[in-house]
C-alpha cells in the first residue's frame, strides 16, 4: 500500500492491484463508467491540472566514488556528465541486447544518485544492479540501496501545475529559472521537507514531489488544498495510461522482453561513446532485421473501442483469421483526440505510418478498420511539457 492509500479509499477511488501494489484505477463519480471517469480525469489534467500518486515507482540509491561510472555501464546513455541537481531519462538493456527497463535518475550529489525504475521492475532492476556489482565489477566502489518505501511521491501536471506549486511551496522558487525541465529543487510544503523534480510522463508541464513516506498524506492533502482554486483533479492509473498513450511513452507493455531500443524508437539513447550492458549483443542480425515489430500508433476508424492483445492484419478474414502483422499493447479513448487509439507493435511499423489496416480479435469477435500512425499522437514537439 502507498502512504496515501487510506486517503484514496476515503475519497472514492476504485483500487486495483498493479504489480505488488494497490493503486487507484479511477476516482469515479456516482453513475460514471470507468471510461467516463478516466476521460474526465485526463481531460481535466490537460485543461487545468491533475495529481497522481507515484509512490510505487522503484527507487534505488546509487552511492559511492564510482557511482557515475557504474551508471554509465548500466544505462545505454551517459550519466557521468549529468550535473548535480539535474535528472536524466535512462534506458537499460539486458545482456542479450533487448530492452530491460527505463526511468529517470537524479543526481543529488557528486557521488549520490537516486534511480527510479518502473513499478513492475523495481525488484528485477535491484537484482540486476547487485549482480553486476557483486560478480562482474567487484572493484567498483558503489553501494545500491532500495529506498522505494522511504519516499512518498506525487506527480502534479497540467497547465496550472506550476501555479499550484508556487502557492504551497516555501524555501524555493519553482519558476522556469529556478526549476527548468529535469531540474531538482529542495523546499517545504506545509512544513515538511520536499524534493521536487520537473519531469513529465503525461506530456504536460509536470513535477514529481517527493517527501518522507510518513508525511506523504500530509503533503498530498496540502497540494490538493492548494489546487482547489485552480480546478486540480486527482487521477488514477487509467487516466495516467491514457495520457502516456497519447504521448507515445513506453511502459512494460512495450518493454516486454522481446523489444529492442530501435523497435521502440529509443535508438537515440544508445551511446556510441562507451560500452554498456547489452551493447555487444544489440546489433545481432536478428535484432536489426528490417521486418521486426516496431512501435506505432493505431487509430480506430469505426469509432469503436480497441482491445489490448488484438491483432493487426492487412486483410480481414473473420472466418479464418490469419496474417498477423503484430498486436496492440495498450489502448484507450483519447479525450485529446476524441478517438479510440492504441499503441501497437507492428512488422516494419515505421514504413507503414499513414496506411490502413484492420483489427482482428476473434476471441472477442471484434473486427474493424484502423489507421497506422506515429506513436506520438499528442503534442509531438513537447511544447506543452516545456511550457
Amino acid at each position: 500500500l502507498t502512504p496515501m492509500h487510506d486517503w484514496h479509499v476515503a475519497n472514492g477511488a476504485t483500487m486495483y492491484s498493479a504489480g505488488l501494489w494497490y493503486r487507484p484505477m479511477i476516482y469515479g463519480h456516482p453513475g460514471e463508467t470507468i471510461e467516463q471517469a478516466y476521460v474526465r480525469e485526463a481531460r481535466a489534467t490537460r485543461e487545468s491540472a491533475g495529481i497522481v500518486d507515484v509512490s510505487t515507482l522503484g527507487k534505488i540509491a546509487v552511492q559511492g566514488p564510482d557511482a557515475a561510472e557504474f551508471l554509465d555501464r548500466v544505462y545505454t546513455n551517459m550519466f557521468s556528465t549529468l550535473a548535480v541537481g539535474k535528472a536524466r531519462y535512462g534506458l537499460m538493456l539486458r545482456e542479450d541486447g533487448l530492452a530491460f527497463d527505463d526511468g529517470t535518475t537524479w543526481r543529488l550529489g557528486e557521488q549520490d544518485f537516486l534511480m527510479t525504475t518502473t513499478t513492475a521492475n523495481a525488484g528485477k532492476v535491484m537484482q540486476h544492479l547487485e549482480y553486476f556489482l557483486d560478480v562482474i565489477w567487484p572493484e567498483l566502489k558503489v553501494h545500491v540501496t532500495s529506498v522505494t518505501d522511504q519516499w512518498a511521491g506525487a506527480a502534479i501536471g497540467g497547465p496550472k501545475a506550476r501555479q499550484i506549486l508556487a502557492a504551497c511551496v516555501s524555501g524555493t522558487a519553482v519558476d522556469n529559472a529556478a526549476l527548468p525541465f529535469r531540474g531538482i529543487v529542495h523546499g517545504e510544503i506545509a512544513g515538511v521537507p520536499v524534493m521536487i523534480c520537473r519531469l513529465s510522463f503525461s506530456g504536460e508541464m509536470a513535477f514529481e514531489v517527493y517527501s518522507g513516506a510518513g508525511y506523504g498524506t500530509h503533503v498530498w492533502e496540502a497540494l490538493i488544498e492548494a489546487g482547489k482554486p485552480f480546478g486540480l483533479v486527482t487521477y488514477g492509473l487509467e487516466a495516467l495510461g491514457t495520457m502516456r498513450i497519447e504521448k507515445g511513452h513506453v511502459t512494460g507493455a512495450e518493454i516486454d522482453g522481446r523489444t529492442t531500443a530501435r523497435d521502440l524508437h529509443l535508438d537515440w539513447m544508445l551511446s556510441k561513446k562507451k560500452p554498456f550492458i547489452g551493447s555487444a549483443m544489440m546489433d545481432r542480425e536478428g535484432l536489426i532485421a528490417p521486418d521486426r515489430l516496431e512501435l506505432v500508433g493505431i487509430v480506430s476508424l469505426d469509432n469503436q473501442p480497441l482491445n489490448g492483445g488484438a491483432h493487426i492484419v492487412e486483410e480481414l478474414d473473420e472466418a479464418n483469421p490469419h496474417g498477423s502483422l503484430g498486436h496492440i499493447t495498450a489502448c484507450c479513448y483519447s479525450p485529446a483526440l476524441g478517438k479510440y487509439i492504441a499503441l501497437a507493435l507492428v512488422k516494419g511499423g515505421k514504413a507503414r505510418r499513414g496506411t490502413r489496416a484492420y483489427l482482428s480479435d476473434p476471441l472477442r469477435n471484434r473486427f474493424g478498420p484502423v489507421e497506422i500512425v506515429s506513436n506520438h499522437f499528442f503534442d509531438p514537439d513537447g511544447s506543452r511539457m516545456h511550457g
